[in-house]
């Protein structure tokens, strides 16, 4: 089964593709995300990782969480599902 992963305090110059090199080396990377602000283009400092199982999801999350990562210690953990916002669209 397919986990997705929440990666935190992502340095704001990391790559999606420095992003998925770095869980590769825990297992099968099915696609690594680095969040950008939609109006600048500019990393928000988290993103996600879907790895192919719970195993390599597991493995990761404890090689990783609380690792140093181009200077910054990173907040790695099982991504909880998105909440519709309450919010009405802006126009």
């Amino acid at each position: 089964m397919n986990q997705k992963l929440y990666v935190g305090n992502l340095p704001y110059t990391t790559t999606d593709q420095e992003l998925q090199d770095l869980f590769a080396q825990h297992g099968t990377v099915l696609s690594a995300t680095v969040v950008t602000d939609r109006y600048t283009g500019r990393s928000r400092g988290f993103g996600f990782v879907e790895m192919e199982s719970t195993e390599a999801s597991q493995q990761a999350i404890t090689a990783l969480h609380d690792s140093d990562f181009q200077g910054r210690k990173l907040v790695v953990n099982e991504a909880r599902p998105k909440v519709p916002s309450s919010r009405p669209p802006s126009f």
